[in-house]
Formats: structure tokens, C-alpha cells, sequence
């Protein structure tokens, strides 16, 4: 039960740090806001940052989610399930704007930057569309996080300069740990 509270706290710790971010950078989407304090308090599992393949391998790498991809597709294979290219897609948006956003300069320093933006963008895209042709509503919502990616991926930047300092985590958490020491 103490996790439950501790994963609820760090929700809350998001939610009001990417309101207050999105009113310092008068960003207006409610929608938005609410995705990436969701994406923060998910990825703030190491677990759920990078998930199993079909095969039970970690997924470390947009490189890596791109051939999961493929390999769901495989006819002969034991793994074909197309069903979850989407989830793979969105995957990949949210892992390449939680990495440019908030570990900026461990991507720019792979020399990735661009290829994260790029498939992330691209990612988001392929979710939108499907999730409009499925009638889905939070299309609109992966839309505008595909459109403006690369705005979003700064507003985490200043995110993580303005407000994950030490003196504003939440109790002791791996997470911030991570952010802090650059990795």
C-alpha cells in the first residue's frame, strides 16, 4: 500500500509541475498537460521506460522498438500480433519525448537528437491516424503531441532546469535520482 501512495503523490507532483511549466511557457492544452504528467509518473518506473518484446528482452532504444515492430508483423513468427504495432508506436513517441525532454544532453551527446525527434513525431502520427480511423478520442490529443513535439520535448527541458532540482523532488524516489546526476 505504501507504493500506491508514493506513485499517487509523484502523479500529483507532475500534474501541478507540468501546469505550472505550461503557465510559465503559456502553453494552453489541458489535454497535454494531463498526457505528459501521466507519461512522467509512468516512466518514473524503470520497467515501464523500457518494456519487454514478445521474446521477454528489454527494449532499450527506439532502434529496438522499430525491429519489435517488424517482428510483430512476422507471418511465421510465434510473436505475430500486428494488434501491437500501435502500442510499439506510441512507445516510441513517449520514450523519444521523454528522452529529449528530459535527458537532453545524454541524446545529444549519441549524436540521436534529430533521429529521436524525427520518430517520435512520426510515432505520434501513426497513432493519431489510427486512433482516428478507429474513432478513438484522444486523437486530436497525439495529433497535437506529433505537430508539436519538439516544443513539448523543450517544455520538459525547462521542466527538468526550472523545477527538478532537489529542493523540489518529492520524498526520496530513483527517478529524480536519474535526473539529478544527469543519468
Amino acid at each position: 500500500m505504501q507504493g500506491s501512495g508514493a506513485s499517487t503523490s509523484l502523479k500529483g507532483f507532475f500534474d501541478r509541475t507540468v501546469r505550472q511549466t505550461f503557465g510559465d511557457l503559456a502553453i494552453r492544452d489541458e489535454a497535454t498537460a494531463d498526457y505528459l504528467a501521466d507519461l512522467l509518473a509512468r516512466f518514473a518506473r524503470t520497467e515501464n521506460l523500457y518494456p519487454l518484446s514478445a521474446a521477454g528482452t528489454r527494449l532499450e532504444t527506439v532502434a529496438e522498438l522499430r525491429l519489435e515492430i517488424q517482428r510483430v508483423w512476422e507471418l511465421e513468427s510465434p510473436h505475430f500480433n500486428p494488434i501491437q504495432e500501435r502500442e510499439l508506436r506510441r512507445h516510441i513517441g513517449d520514450y523519444a519525448l521523454f528522452m529529449t525532454g528530459l535527458f537532453w544532453e545524454r541524446i545529444e551527446g549519441m549524436s540521436v537528437t534529430g533521429y529521436y525527434m524525427r520518430e517520435g513525431a512520426r510515432a505520434y502520427r501513426f497513432v493519431a491516424e489510427h486512433d482516428r480511423a478507429s474513432a478513438r478520442p484522444r486523437a486530436r490529443l497525439f495529433r497535437a503531441l506529433a505537430d508539436r513535439f519538439e516544443s513539448y520535448a523543450g517544455a520538459l527541458t525547462y521542466m527538468r532546469k526550472v523545477y527538478f532540482r532537489p529542493e523540489f523532488a518529492p520524498p526520496p524516489h530513483p527517478f529524480f535520482t536519474r535526473l539529478i546526476s544527469g543519468w
